[in-house]
C-alpha cells in the first residue's frame, strides 16, 4: 500500500528538517502542512526537502490542520508524525503489517523522548498542604545541568507541574518519586537549588506506549517517564495512540471521521481513537517500531496556561462525545461546580451543544456501547513503576 505523511508545523525549529527527512525515507508522499508559520519558514524547509507542501496563512489548530491535509492524501495509508519527531525505519512498514487486519483503526509505534536524561530522587518525607491533594516532597526552583536552568524540562511522577507567584517559578517534588532531567552525557553536572546532587543513572524515556483511560476519563500516555528498560517491547490492543506517530488507512480515516475541528489542539488523538473502539475496531501498539520524539518543542512546553485550558476542555467535551452517560454526568458535575479555572468551565459549556449534537449523530453507527468500551478501557494500563 502507498503511504502518505503528515507532517503539521507551525512554530519550526532545527527538528523540522530532520522530520520530515524521516518521513520521506519511509513514505511514498509527504504533506508538510505550514500551519501559519512566521515568514512562511516551515513552507520553506519543506521545499528545501522536497516534500509537499500545503500552506495556511493562519494557525488552524492541529486537529483542523491534519483534517485538512489527510483531504489532500494519495495514499492508502494515511500517518501522522509530529514536526519535533523522528522516525526510524521500518515504522510505516510495520503499520502496514499490522493494519492488514480490518479490524484495526490504527496503530502507533513505542515513543521515546529524544535524548538521555538522569534519574533524580531527592530525600524527604511527602506531605500534603490544606486542600490539596497532591503529595508534594521538596520545593524545587532551580535545576541546572551543566549550569544551564532546565526546570521546565525536567519530566517524570516524581515533579508535579510548574507553579508561578510573584515573579518566582517553581515545582513540588511528589514525595521521594523519582523524576529525570535532559543531560547531555553521562558526565554531566546536575544541581538542584544551587546545591550538587547525587548521580543516579542515565537512561532513555519512554514517551508513550499507547494511550490509556482512566476512571476520570483523563487519557495519557502508557510509561511516560518510565526508563525504557524492555517493560514496553510486547505488543498489543490499546485504548488509544499518540498522534504524535499515528498511521491509519485511508478508507479507515473516512470510517471514523476527521478528528474533531472544534478541539484546535489537544485530544483529537483521544476522541479519535475512542470514536474508532465505539464503532467496532481495535487499536494496537507495535513497539517494534521506535519514533524519537522531542516532545512540545512546538506548542511550547505543557506548563502553558492555554495548553491546561485547551486539554482540560477537550477532555471534557471527548466524555460528552463518546463517554457512558453515568459519566459524562459526572465529569460535567466536576466541571461545573469547580472554583477558577482559567475559562475551562466557560470554554466547555459553550462547545456542549455541538458535543451533544455530535454523540446523536454518530451514535446511529455504534457497534459498542460506550459502557462496554468504558468498562473495557477505564482504569487498564494507568499505573507503571519508574
Amino acid at each position: 500500500m502507498k503511504a502518505t505523511v503528515i507532517v503539521l508545523s507551525y512554530r519550526p525549529g532545527d527538528w523540522l528538517a530532520a522530520s520530515l527527512a524521516s518521513a520521506a525515507a519511509e513514505a511514498d508522499e509527504v504533506i508538510l502542512f505550514d500551519n501559519g508559520s512566521d515568514g512562511a519558514l516551515a513552507s520553506a524547509i519543506g521545499r528545501a526537502a522536497g516534500v509537499r507542501v500545503v500552506r495556511s496563512r493562519v494557525n488552524l489548530g492541529f486537529a483542523p490542520a491534519v483534517s485538512a491535509a489527510a483531504r489532500l492524501a494519495r495514499g492508502d495509508l494515511i500517518a501522522l508524525l509530529n514536526d519535533d519527531a523522528i522516525a526510524t525505519r521500518g515504522w510505516l512498514c510495520g503499520a502496514e503489517a499490522v493494519l492488514e487486519d480490518p479490524t484495526v483503526a490504527a496503530v502507533g509505534p513505542k515513543l521515546v523522548l529524544a535524548g538521555l536524561f538522569r534519574q533524580l530522587r531527592l530525600p524527604g518525607p511527602g506531605w500534603r498542604a490544606p486542600g490539596d491533594p497532591r503529595l508534594l516532597g521538596r520545593k524545587v526552583s532551580s535545576v541546572r545541568v551543566d549550569g544551564e536552568e532546565c526546570l521546565e524540562r525536567a519530566t517524570g511522577p516524581g515533579l508535579h507541574r510548574l507553579e508561578t507567584a510573584g515573579g518566582q517559578r517553581w515545582r513540588w517534588t511528589a514525595g521521594e518519586a523519582c523524576w529525570y532531567v535532559p543531560v547531555p552525557g553521562a558526565q554531566s553536572t546536575v544541581s538542584v537549588n544551587g546545591e550538587a546532587v547525587a548521580p543516579g543513572p542515565v537512561v532513555h524515556l519512554v514517551n508513550s506506549a499507547g494511550l490509556f483511560l482512566d476512571h476520570r476519563g483523563y487519557s495519557g500516555d502508557i510509561g511516560m517517564g518510565a526508563p525504557d528498560d524492555g517493560r514496553f517491547d510486547a505488543p498489543g490492543e490499546r485504548f488509544g495512540v499518540s498522534g504524535a506517530a499515528f498511521v491509519t488507512r485511508a478508507s479507515t480515516w473516512r470510517a471514523v471521521g476527521e478528528m474533531a475541528p472544534r478541539y484546535f489542539a489537544y485530544y483529537e488523538d483521544v476522541d479519535w481513537c475512542w470514536r474508532a473502539l465505539l464503532l467496532g475496531y481495535r487499536v494496537v501498539y507495535d513497539p517494534g517500531a521506535v519514533v524519537e520524539h522531542r516532545r512540545s518543542a512546538s506548542s511550547g512546553g505543557e506548563h502553558r496556561e492555554n495548553v491546561r485550558v485547551l486539554a482540560e476542555r477537550n477532555r471534557t467535551l471527548t466524555m460528552v462525545r463518546n463517554g457512558p452517560g453515568r459519566e459524562v454526568l459526572k465529569a460535567l458535575r466536576a466541571r461545573l461546580s469547580g472554583g477558577s479555572d482559567g475559562g475551562v468551565r466557560e470554554k466547555t459549556l459553550a462547545g456542549l451543544p455541538w458535543a451533544l449534537a455530535c454523540r446523536a449523530s454518530a451514535r446511529r453507527g455504534w457497534k459498542l456501547s460506550p459502557a462496554e468500551v468504558w468498562s473495557r478501557w477505564a482504569g487498564v494500563d494507568s499505573e507503571w513503576a519508574v
